[in-house]
């Protein structure tokens, strides 16, 4: 391939793609045969890179989530890229930011391609975490979401948070149970369509009350899935991409946004607004040339259906305080005015958490070149995706589109 045009931005896009149906694989310390995590990232990037159509010596980057803290084989990147046997000459490396770990990774790689360091690059990783006990998880959590001196001692969690957002939510704007129990039925049935899902079943809405609830407001059906996963998305500068003579993606906006705050904090701000979220969305969207109406799909980084609700407003896809009620009217299901999250979210699909917003691009690569199967959008022409920072302090946004 010519590599000689380095100067400039260029278009950037994804042209191959794999991934592992989010599951449980990781196998317990005390286990007869354990789970080689290197050799399972290994086959999903030559499944990936042969769909792509290019060869091993065209790829130049290669940008991992960092690995879970359960994740055996630590500086993992230079580990696979010596087990790949990929010699690059753009970068090599590592990126973390909680939630947005996967959208970090993602965008790290446009800006390779996109200022010319790299003609091809890798965004990858593995997520492993359901063989750990979930105290142990938890108690991770508390220490890296919030503020291990003032909320850790409190056993406040990300799911605590998310209790909280629903009380202020049915508080401020007179919303009900049944309306947000909505969105999971709709998740769930996404879900069911989609195999690379956890779960896969459809739910009614009173299987879904039915279930004891967590925290306020939502119950076992409504919140993610720990799942591990492993996923790698292939993207090229776009002379690369309409040489190979197959559909692709291209990414025409991206924006990021954080507020300066680590999760919740004790700075005072509106609970419900997600700036950080309308920030990066409305920077995406001037950058793409569109507005909210033109997207013909989103894919949301949700750990709970609140979340999801409160990132279609923040993103302009509903009217604040009527995100849960437009799941109930059937706009954002397949078929729908603005279809949200048809892969089935991390309540369905699965959650391993450092990859998610990998996946949510991976289904819009699916739709935006046709193939999603029974869960397709009729004329995906525009997709938006977004991750975020734990309880909305950051978050990231990008936009792709249809190419040819």
């Amino acid at each position: 391939m010519d590599r000689s045009d380095r100067s400039g931005i260029r278009n950037v896009c994804v042209i191959g793609q794999a991934a592992l149906p989010c599951s449980r694989f990781q196998t317990p310390d005390e286990a007869e045969i354990q789970t080689v995590e290197h050799e399972i990232l290994a086959d999903v990037v030559v499944r990936a890179v042969a769909e792509a159509g290019i060869g091993k010596s065209d790829i130049d980057s290669l940008i991992f989530t960092h690995p879970r803290t359960y994740t055996k084989q630590r500086y993992f990147a230079t580990f696979m890229a010596n087990y790949l046997r990929l010699r690059c000459s753009g970068v090599v490396m590592e990126v973390i930011g909680n939630g947005m770990t996967g959208g970090l990774a993602f965008d790290q790689a446009v800006m390779q391609v996109a200022s010319g360091v790299a003609d091809v690059a890798l965004a990858l990783g593995i997520s492993v975490e359901t063989a750990v006990p979930r105290t142990t998880h938890l108690a991770y959590q508390m220490r890296s979401n919030g503020d291990v001196d003032f909320h850790a001692p409190f056993g406040f969690t990300p799911r605590v948070w998310y209790g909280m957002d629903v009380a202020r939510y049915f508080h401020e704007y007179g919303a009900t149970r049944e309306q947000l129990a909505a969105v999971a039925v709709k998740d769930h049935w996404h879900g069911s369509l989609n195999p690379l899902s956890i779960r896969g079943t459809p739910f009614t809405r009173d299987q879904i009350l039915a279930e004891a609830p967590l925290v306020d407001g939502m119950g076992l059906l409504e919140l993610a899935i720990p799942a591990d996963g492993a996923i790698c998305l292939v993207l090229a500068r776009e002379e690369i991409a309409k040489s190979l003579g197959k559909p692709y993606a291209r990414v025409t906006g991206r924006g990021f946004y954080h507020e300066g705050v680590h999760e919740i904090s004790e700075v005072p701000n509106d609970m419900l607004a997600m700036a950080s979220c309308a920030r990066s969305a409305q920077d995406a969207f001037a950058q793409a040339g569109i507005t909210p109406a033109d997207v013909s799909l989103a894919e949301l980084y949700a750990g709970s259906t609140i979340i999801e609700v409160l990132a279609s407003e923040a993103m302009g896809f509903a009217p604040r305080g009527k995100g849960a009620q437009l799941a109930v009217e059937g706009e954002t299901r397949l078929g729908g005015r603005i279809p949200i999250n048809t892969s089935g979210a991390p309540i369905s699909r699965g959650h391993p958490a450092y990859l998610t917003p990998l996946y949510g691009v991976y289904e819009l690569v699916e739709q935006l070149r046709g193939q999603a199967g029974a869960r397709q959008v009729k004329n995906a022409t525009i997709g938006a995706m977004m991750s975020e920072l734990g309880n909305f302090s950051g978050a990231s946004v990008h936009v792709l589109e249809a190419g040819r």
